[in-house]
């Protein structure tokens, strides 16, 4: 089935670490706001703080918290924080760990940055299997889409979005070196190869690491707004159904 009217694009900002941060994201009309719960990253914050934070939301507005490998007992205390969290997993997490939370969450798909089509390669390594991931992730939310860098997150890079395959029955959401310049690109390659398409921005609307800028998240807010009127506009979008 197709769909003649594109769904509105669900926004989320990530690595949220000030109250002045959570009310633009907000006040700009963000679905989601994230907290990084992984102490090796700049923009760690404590269950504590996120909860704090998470105070400051109006409803319909969801906390997402980011983990990577972390304990079932870290994670089960910062939901009793925030019981109305989403789960973020970025490491190595399989989908057993993944539930053992009793939350909803979404899972993170490293994707390679030099991926190419290596079919007529031999010795080379086998692209990466968005299908049978989403597949293997079917209990999650949604796949969250992320570059494949040294350590984990994305380090502000963008992978190849062409090379995802055409169509996946997941709900995806796109994340890794999104800026305002860039989404609009983004989702219009993206939204028609998934059932529906969410976008992840952390370092695209920074000053620094883990401080935002109220000015650049209305600039990604209004692309991607405009990108939903693209798309709603174009007699030649029809989205790929499901497999």
């Amino acid at each position: 089935m197709t769909s003649s009217a594109p769904l509105r694009t669900r926004i989320k900002i990530c690595g949220l670490t000030r109250e002045e941060d959570v009310d633009a994201a907000v006040a700009a009309g963000a679905d989601a706001v994230g907290f990084v719960m992984y102490e090796a990253s700049p923009r760690y914050i404590t269950a504590e703080r996120a909860a704090e934070l998470a105070r400051r939301l109006p409803p319909f507005v969801t906390p997402v918290l980011l983990f990577v490998n972390a304990p079932a007992t870290k994670i089960i205390a910062a939901c009793a924080r925030l019981p109305t969290a989403l789960l973020q997993f970025h490491g190595e997490e399989t989908p057993e760990i993944c539930l053992e939370a009793g939350r909803p969450f979404m899972r993170a798909a490293r994707i390679p940055l030099d991926e190419k089509t290596t079919e007529n390669t031999p010795n080379s390594p086998a692209r990466f299997d968005l299908v049978k991931y989403a597949q293997d992730f079917k209990a999650a939310q949604a796949i969250l889409l992320d570059a494949h860098v040294e350590g984990y997150g994305g380090g502000g890079k963008t992978f190849n979005w062409s090379l995802l395959p055409p169509n996946v029955s997941a709900h995806l959401v796109l994340s890794g070196g999104l800026t305002p310049a860039n989404v609009i690109d983004g989702i219009l390659q993206v939204r028609p190869r998934c059932t529906t398409l969410a976008v992840d921005v952390s370092s695209g609307v920074e000053i620094s690491k883990g401080i935002k800028s109220a000015d650049k998240i209305n600039q990604f807010v209004a692309a991607v707004r405009a990108a939903d009127e693209l798309l709603a506009k174009s007699s030649n979008h029809v989205r790929v159904p499901p497999a």
